[in-house]
C-alpha cells in the first residue's frame, strides 16, 4: 500500500514538473497552429457567404441599384395619377472600356406605377470586340427601393464589336409606395470593362 502511494506521488509530481523551454515551445506553437487554422476556416466561410448575403441585402433595400426585376410586380402596382416623379438619367464609362455611351432623353416624367421605356445607346470606338457590364446608382437612396426594372441591358455583360453601335432599352416603373416628398429620380449606370465570356 504504501508503494503504491508513493507510485501515485511520483506520478503527481512527474505531471507537475515543469516543461523544458522546447517542450513550452512546442505547445505554444501547436495552440497557435489550431488558432490559425480556425482563422483560415472562418475567413473562407465568411468569404462564401458575403456575396449571397450583400445581393439579399441590397435587393431588400435597393441598396447599389439592385431592384427588384419580376414582372409580375409591375401588373400588380396601380398608376398613382394624382402625382408626378421625373427621372433623369446620366451615363459614365470607365477607363479602358473603349466606348460611348449616352441615354437617347436626359428625364421622363411620369406617374408612379407607370411603365416607360427609354433607350441608352453603345458605341464600341475601338478596333476590337470589347465586353462591358453596367452598374446602376439610383438617387436619393428611397428612391433606389421604389424603381422596378422590369428590362434592363444591365442584367447581362454586352459586347460589342469593332465600332459596333447597339440601342439598348431599358424598361421601368416607379412603384406608387415611393414616399409622396420625393418627387425627382436620378438614375446613373457606369459601364465597366468586363471579362469575356
Amino acid at each position: 500500500m504504501v508503494r503504491c502511494l508513493d507510485v501515485h506521488n511520483m506520478a503527481s509530481v512527474e505531471e507537475n514538473a515543469p516543461l523544458s523551454a522546447q517542450e513550452q515551445i512546442r505547445l505554444k506553437n501547436k495552440r497557435l497552429g489550431f488558432k490559425l487554422v480556425w482563422l483560415v476556416v472562418g475567413s473562407l466561410l465568411f468569404a462564401f457567404a458575403l456575396v449571397p448575403i450583400y445581393n439579399v441585402l441590397c435587393t431588400i433595400t435597393g441598396l447599389n441599384g439592385k431592384t427588384s426585376t419580376t414582372a409580375a410586380l409591375a401588373s400588380k402596382a396601380k398608376v398613382d395619377k394624382s402625382r408626378w416623379v421625373t427621372v433623369q438619367f446620366t451615363s459614365s464609362v470607365m477607363p479602358g472600356l473603349g466606348w460611348n455611351f449616352y441615354p437617347k432623353q436626359a428625364s421622363i416624367k411620369l406617374h408612379p406605377g407607370q411603365i416607360e421605356t427609354v433607350i441608352f445607346v453603345a458605341k464600341n470606338i475601338t478596333n476590337q470586340e470589347v465586353v462591358g457590364q453596367a452598374i446602376p446608382s439610383i438617387t436619393p437612396g428611397i428612391g433606389a427601393a421604389n424603381l422596378k426594372k422590369i428590362e434592363c441591358f444591365c442584367f447581362v455583360r454586352q459586347s460589342l464589336k469593332p465600332g459596333e453601335q447597339r440601342e439598348m432599352p431599358l424598361r421601368f416603373y416607379v412603384s406608387p409606395e415611393l414616399p409622396s416628398d420625393v418627387s425627382e429620380m436620378t438614375l446613373s449606370y457606369s459601364f465597366f470593362p468586363a471579362v469575356k465570356e
